[in-house]
């Protein structure tokens, strides 16, 4: 076997501690930059990002996770496989942004989340007619950069397997075209070893779900092929987010030299008991990649050494990718000292990793003084008075199921429909409004000190005026306040909630560019005063037309914050219920009687396993309909859900009970209206109508042809028309000229329905 590794992450963060990448292709969108400048950018953060592994004793090093947009994307490029529709742009930079986010004249692909994670990926098209054809020039480029500086580099790609599964293909099985692929990826490997590369990670994550007699053994051959291959690497088939169940012994039957694997979200028996694991150099996952907490050192080190007992060979490695945390805990001088010594963000786990291969090749006194802090910090929290409040946990407790429904639809319906007074197909928005420069301005003043909250709150209703006369002027019929207060939908209500805590700079990517700063969930949630009725009460006050709050609901705050792992996640999400729900009782009897309780994440944190999907749909269920269930029927409720695949959660769209549903559907082409319909849904719904993720500005012939294909599945009286998701990425007058066709293509098919 090639001299085995002993420490190793499987993938690094690439937007840069301070998000130096962000801020360069968005100053290369707008022209500001080129696509050299560009590229020094990135060179600069790939060089600091290896250089940081290789310094704190990562003796294998992932190269190939930066991107500029997305690794699937890179993926599609790597194997020749963007769609027909981009090839006509000269710039090979400019026809990958192209795919990715679309152009005036050329629709994007579309996007949905990786996984049970909030990272979005940009899903590839393959069809018959698609040409697969290598072009390495990224992964042999970043690997001739890495070697020259004396980084050990381990190449990353995404796995055939994984590709293939998670591409759209309208016209034939997903796996059909392997065949077509898998003699690229032998090429790949060639042209690696070539390079001087001495082992390869071939990412293959799809294998963590429910998979197929047919899907296992395609598996198992490929890697058969790929393994018998005279010319290669040594090959780490890496898999995260869970088991890899009946994938384990068919991909350790075959002649791959190591399997990185899971075992913060996977089982570490189950990784002992299989057959042919004694043959195999094994990444032991057990430094978590998805969260913040400081890992148990006694806990994991006893993982290791049950496990080097079985394996050929172990090394230690993070659970994922570190794409998934902030960059370091240096700058959080917010913190309390308690909770400081809790956390461990992406540098800090990465000294984790090299601390446990430290004991592992040495044994536990070489690491004594980190063994002492990892346990007193557990002692600390476990003790700590905020991660038990008795009145939360007793309100919790005297619930009853009657707490958790509200009157049949029809009777909310017509008492709605009198106390509302909408038209056909009534118009709206999903909440944000472009955040402008003088949004921004004004809340960095204020964090600063520049300006007091009195002016502060000046400006900010300043802004929510503007917005309001907008969309007064576009002639919308429900209208938002614009959420100019709001730095992001999560953070600002984490931030208004006991138990949570807002990080100073803990940026992770969601997507492309857009970067967000989950909270931590450290302890009980509790609201100690109302949140948002300052701000909807005042836009109320400038308008007759209703003004729809918008809350964010307790799966999505919990799904995009770091979460407490020491209680389950049903007992934290119904305790944030608890606070959503005093909110919305609050905002009634303000007077507003519309309420929009957003769940996007409502599939992303879906168990990859049909074996354990039931029970966490009745708890995510149960949780939104206690937060939303206060109310009387003539509030109406609506709910909104985007990016992610949602026909494995339709029936608990339905059961959530909203009175409307926003929907993302304008990349999908409305497909999600039939998945509800087969489920007997028949609530109000809004199925976007154009896509705000993308620069386009759609015509009024391109909105009227969606609603007239999303009344071909529902009735107009049920039918809604909004964008897929909030504004805040965009531009003014982008907004502007987008909805003033959206409305003008309501008020057309209105005309066409009397």
């Amino acid at each position: 076997m090639t001299l085995a590794f002993t420490a190793t992450v499987l993938g690094s963060p690439r937007i840069g501690p301070r998000r130096e990448l962000k801020k360069a292709v968005e100053s290369y969108w707008a022209g500001n930059l080129d696509a050299s400048a560009l590229e020094s950018v990135g060179g600069d953060l790939r060089r600091r990002t290896w250089t940081e592994l290789v310094d704190a004793g990562i003796d294998s090093v992932p190269v190939n996770t930066f991107s500029y947009y997305d690794q699937m994307l890179d993926t599609a490029v790597m194997l020749g496989a963007l769609p027909e529709r981009v090839s006509g742009i000269e710039s090979e930079l400019d026809r990958y942004f192209a795919a990715a986010r679309g152009t005036a004249t050329v629709a994007p692909l579309e996007m949905t989340k990786w996984f049970d994670t909030n990272y979005h990926y940009l899903v590839p098209e393959i069809t018959r007619s698609t040409q697969f054809a290598l072009n390495p020039v990224k992964v042999l480029g970043e690997v001739e950069e890495a070697l020259e500086i004396g980084v050990p580099a381990r190449p990353v790609v995404i796995g055939p397997v994984t590709f293939l599964l998670l591409s759209k293909s309208d016209d034939h099985a997903p796996l059909d075209r392997l065949d077509d692929i898998v003699p690229l990826y032998a090429e790949l490997l060639n042209r690696l070893a070539d390079a001087g590369v001495k082992w390869v990670q071939i990412d293959e994550p799809a294998l963590v779900a429910d998979r197929t007699a047919p899907e296992l053994e395609a598996t198992r051959s490929v890697y058969d092929r790929l393994a018998t291959l005279n010319h290669r690497p040594a090959i780490l088939v890496a898999s995260y987010f869970g088991d890899l169940g009946d994938a384990l012994p068919a991909l350790a039957e075959t002649r791959v030299e190591g399997i990185a694997v899971d075992l913060v979200a996977g089982s570490l028996e189950h990784v002992v008991a299989a057959p042919g694991i004694e043959g195999k150099h094994v990444a032991a996952g057990v430094i978590d990649g998805r969260n913040v907490w400081r890992s148990d050192l006694d806990g994991s080190l006893d993982a290791l050494e049950t496990l080097r007992d079985r394996a050929g060979s172990v090394a230690v490695s993070t659970s994922c990718s570190l794409l998934h945390v902030p960059y370091s805990l240096e700058g959080e001088d917010g913190l309390d000292r308690a909770l400081r010594s809790w956390l461990a963000f992406g540098s800090e786990k990465i000294r984790e990793v090299a601390t446990l291969s430290t004991a592992l090749r040495t044994g536990r006194a070489a690491i004594a003084d980190q063994l002492v802090q990892s346990r007193a910090a557990a002692e600390t929290r476990a003790s700590d008075p905020r991660l038990h409040d008795d009145a939360i946990r007793g309100r919790l407790a005297a619930l009853t199921d009657a707490e958790r429904r509200r009157t049949p639809a029809p009777d909310r319906r017509t008492a709605q429909a009198t106390e509302l007074s909408l038209p056909l197909l009534p118009t709206t928005t999903i909440g944000s409004y472009p955040q402008t420069t003088a949004i921004r301005v004004a809340r960095a003043a204020l964090r600063t000190g520049e300006i007091d909250q009195a002016e502060y709150v000046r400006r900010m209703r300043a802004e929510i005026a503007d917005v309001v006369a907008l969309q007064e002027d576009l002639g919308l019929d429900v209208l938002v306040h614009g959420e100019p207060e709001r730095s992001d939908m999560v953070q600002y209500f984490a931030e208004q909630l006991d138990g949570f805590f807002a990080t100073a700079n803990g940026w992770v990517q969601s997507y492309g560019s857009r970067c967000v700063r989950p909270p931590i969930l450290f302890g009980d949630a509790r609201r100690p005063k109302p949140m948002t009725i300052e701000w909807i009460s005042y836009a109320q006050s400038l308008t007759n037309k209703p003004v729809k709050a918008i809350l964010t609901g307790p799966v999505t705050i919990l799904a995009w914050s770091f979460v407490r792992d020491d209680q389950p996640l049903a007992e934290s999400a119904d305790q944030v219920a608890l606070a959503i729900r005093d909110e919305t009782a609050d905002l009634e009897r303000s007077g507003v009687r519309v309420i929009q309780v957003d769940e996007p994440a409502l599939r992303e944190l879906l168990p990859l396993r049909a074996a354990d999907q039931p029970a966490y749909l009745a708890w995510a269920v149960g949780a939104f309909r206690l937060a939303t269930s206060g109310v009387a029927d003539t509030t109406a409720i609506h709910t909104h859900l985007c990016y992610s695949e949602f026909g494995d959660v339709i029936g608990a769209i339905a059961g959530l009970d909203a009175d409307v549903t926003s929907i993302e559907a304008a990349r999908s082409h409305m497909e999600v209206l039939d998945d509800l319909n087969a489920v007997g849904f028949d609530l109000g719904v809004g199925p976007g109508v154009y896509d705000i993720h993308s620069p386009r500005v759609p015509s009024v012939k391109e909105i009227a042809g969606s609603l007239r294909a999303a009344l071909g599945a529902v009735r107009p009286e049920r039918l809604w028309v909004n964008p897929d998701c909030g504004l805040k990425t965009r531009g003014r007058a982008e907004v502007e000229s987008s909805l003033r066709n959206m409305v003008e293509a309501a008020h057309l098919i209105r005309a066409e329905h009397g």
